[in-house]
């Protein structure tokens, strides 16, 4: 049985409650329905952007006095931007959560956005897309996931197009920071050591006084259906090949994503419950690439989502192994699985595989706020309370049958990554980011 208490505020605001009482810790999440899926063309990153302007101080929680204050007591905060929202947190003595309620309550609707801030923020945030763009896959995974999504806001880096990054106003960010940071867009989260009814209350103090906004008109567009295979090319300065398959799969709320996962599991090894994994040498692809040196690694991966979204497999070419080489390889071991399906052996082994990692991954309360959060989101908490059930009921014919009807051809974009030593297109390329 759940011991999950959930609430709606007066002012819209969605409360979930569980106590753990196994240390005296509390973990307090605040999660916004706003994420880079949202953002339209000529402001892509903003919600990234306004993640990082909220640290940029109040003028009750100055900057720089909260990192002093959290660290002070022993606690942790920071955030993150997603596809499908944007979540703050912090992690605190629960003797000291007070401290975590007050400052999410203040900057839901007391953040600066001083000129002089945004735009040494621009000069940070460009650079960390540029630190992206060194690795080989950004390109790759950028390239592909534009393909695959030509219409949805799923098209763009979560980090937003350079272009945008560029010319953003400070008006910009404000705006998307007021149309979207309200209570009733908003899921709060307690997991810890405290007193339902007392943190309920305290919460409810603090947080019904902030006033219910206008529901914001979220920018969301339906994406068409896919007509056939897709390919993209990417030729740039580099020294390793690389190809990714990305094949679109319904949203986490479709019992096919469970059966899905679980095939992944088979195929390119368990993707980890908040992260990590096991060990995948004893999945279908890496004996099929890695083990015959067509290959020096291969992954796959799921992720939960509000609209259907990608599963993608990607592999890392072992040096002179053409791509057309692996390409047929790989397609021979995914047409196998559509064939044949998995066997009993190998469903019961990622199962476990997959209960080992979830009971790893949301061991600490923070992992455990942020999944109900996350959850709730796009469903409601008790998707992530039930996740371990769901793929258990998953049967052999139900991986076979979800094999057969999105690992097709048809339902894929298929992404090379050549690698070029040619002096021009490196020329090209130190151009392009002198430009930038």
């Amino acid at each position: 049985m759940s011991n999950v208490f959930r609430h709606v505020l007066s002012n819209g605001l969605v409360v979930l409650l569980k106590p753990v009482r196994t240390a005296p810790i509390i973990s307090w999440w605040v999660l916004y329905r706003i994420g880079s899926r949202n953002e339209p063309t000529g402001i892509t990153g903003a919600s990234h952007w306004v993640e990082h302007m909220l640290f940029k101080g109040t003028d009750q929680f100055p900057a720089g006095y909260l990192d002093k204050a959290i660290d002070r007591v022993g606690g942790s905060w920071n955030a993150q931007t997603f596809f499908d929202y944007t979540a703050y947190y912090e992690t605190l003595p629960a003797a000291e959560i007070d401290l975590a309620l007050r400052l999410e309550a203040d900057r839901m609707i007391n953040a600066r956005f001083d000129v002089e801030e945004v735009e040494s923020e621009r000069t940070v945030i460009i650079s960390e897309r540029q630190g992206a763009e060194n690795s080989p896959m950004f390109w790759l995974g950028e390239e592909v996931q534009a393909s695959v999504f030509r219409v949805h806001g799923y098209h763009h880096e979560i980090i937003g197009d350079m272009t945008d990054l560029r010319t953003m106003t400070r008006d910009d960010l404000f705006g998307h920071y007021r149309q979207h940071y309200m209570p009733n867009n908003a899921i709060a989260v307690a997991v810890g050591d405290f007193d339902p009814d007392e943190m309920l209350e305290r919460i409810r103090a603090i947080y019904e006084p902030i006033p219910a906004g206008a529901a914001p008109a979220l920018f969301v567009r339906p994406e068409p259906v896919q007509q056939g295979e897709r390919r993209v090319t990417v030729e740039r300065h580099g020294t390793t090949s690389f190809i990714q398959l990305a094949y679109r799969v319904p949203a986490a709320t479709d019992p096919d994503w469970f059966k899905l996962e679980l095939l992944n599991s088979v195929l390119a090894g368990t993707d980890g419950f908040g992260g990590g994994g096991i060990d995948n040498r004893t999945t279908r692809l890496y004996k099929s690439l890695v083990e015959t040196q067509l290959a020096v690694d291969v992954d796959g991966g799921m992720t939960p989502t509000i609209d259907p979204f990608m599963y993608t497999i990607t592999v890392v070419l072992r040096d002179g192994v053409e791509h057309q080489t692996v390409q047929n390889a790989l397609d021979e071991a995914i047409n196998r699985v559509i064939a044949e399906g998995v066997t009993e052996r190998e469903l019961e082994r990622a199962k476990k595989q997959a209960r080992a990692l979830f009971a790893y991954g949301t061991e600490r309360v923070t992992m455990q706020a942020f999944w109900l959060a996350f959850a709730e989101n796009f469903n409601s908490y008790s998707w992530f309370e039930d996740y371990v059930q769901s793929l258990e009921t998953v049967t052999l014919d139900d991986v076979k049958e979800v094999a057969a009807r999105y690992l097709r051809a048809q339902n894929r974009t298929v992404g090379w990554f050549v690698p070029t030593t040619d002096a021009a297109q490196a020329d090209a390329e130190q151009d392009e980011e002198d430009f930038e």
